[in-house]
């Protein structure tokens, strides 16, 4: 299963929906948005999306790119924003992206920033998010691209948004293959996840416990473990079958999670065999390993 190479320039025609929880880092992915090339029209109702895409095209033409960020002070426009998404109604392939964190982060965020929640009312902050969240519970399940940024800073999210809208690769799939330590929690903005913790450990051996799944000799042991091998010629078949769905869907986001228990050996090497095969498929993958080093 090969994917089909690009056509054309990544931005051309392109609008991006940028939502999420309050905290959650909108503001910081409109400014790279922007910084990117694309028109950005901050806190749209939804209603108005056509009349700005419409206007859009006709000052600057239809290859603009464009950016809107729509929030919770929108109250009841969500239902129009799905339904512009779903009819496909502004004439130009639309990406969703939904920005998430944990509630203990948004509301450290939300303090540090002394800002109230705009849902929160005479409540509390923690009542504010509880509400956001029902309210934008159907966008997260549609959204193409889940950026959770509990731990992000600005500068990480800058480049997660640059690697997903920066690229001159737009028909390409992206894939990211993210190695974590279940220890550390699970990333939950992963579309699949694989469990490693069925091989062997090499933290159980001197020579091999002080290396990384990136060592060759670490990575040789786990791959050479019984299971392995048939556990990567089955699962890599599944995702590159489910990656041309995608494609032909329109989203061009895959994020694969592979976890071990410390992220260090284990995950960190199926994770980089995982990434070459996909590479070899034809898709735009690359790793993600967020628990290195951690110990």
């Amino acid at each position: 299963m090969t994917a089909v190479p690009p056509t054309s320039h990544p931005a051309t025609g392109e609008l991006v929906v940028v939502t999420g929880m309050t905290g959650a880092g909108r503001s910081t992915a409109a400014k790279e948005l922007e910084d990117l090339g694309f028109y950005v029209v901050d806190n749209l109702p939804p209603s108005l999306l056509r009349d700005v895409v419409r206007l859009v095209d006709e000052s600057k033409g239809m290859g603009q790119p464009i950016a809107v960020v729509v929030d919770v002070r929108s109250g009841s426009f969500f239902g129009s924003l799905q339904a512009n998404l779903a009819q496909g109604a502004t004439g130009r392939r639309a990406t969703l992206v939904f920005l998430d964190a944990t509630d203990e982060i948004l509301v450290r965020r939300q303090e540090a920033a002394r800002r109230p929640h705009p849902l929160q009312g005479a409540g509390r902050l923690l009542d504010g998010l509880q509400r956001e969240r029902e309210v934008l519970g159907d966008l997260r399940s549609e959204a193409d691209l889940v950026i959770d940024t509990s731990s992000l800073n600005v500068h990480q999210l800058t480049a997660r948004i640059r690697e997903a809208f920066g690229s001159p690769d737009a028909s390409r799939l992206k894939v990211t293959v993210v190695s974590f330590g279940f220890k550390y929690g699970i990333p939950v903005d992963a579309d699949f996840m694989a469990d490693m913790r069925f091989l062997p450990n090499p933290h159980w051996i001197p020579e091999l416990r002080p290396m990384t799944g990136r060592d060759s000799g670490v990575a040789d042991f786990v791959r050479g473990q019984p299971g392995a091998t048939e556990f990567l010629d089955g699962y890599v078949p599944v995702l590159a079958g489910v990656a041309e769905g995608y494609l032909r869907e329109g989203k061009r986001f895959m994020r694969i999670a592979v976890g071990c228990t410390g992220g260090k050996h284990r995950s960190v090497a199926m994770a980089e065999e995982i990434c070459r095969r996909m590479s070899d498929h034809g898709y735009d993958a690359r790793t993600v390993h967020r628990d290195l080093g951690r110990e």
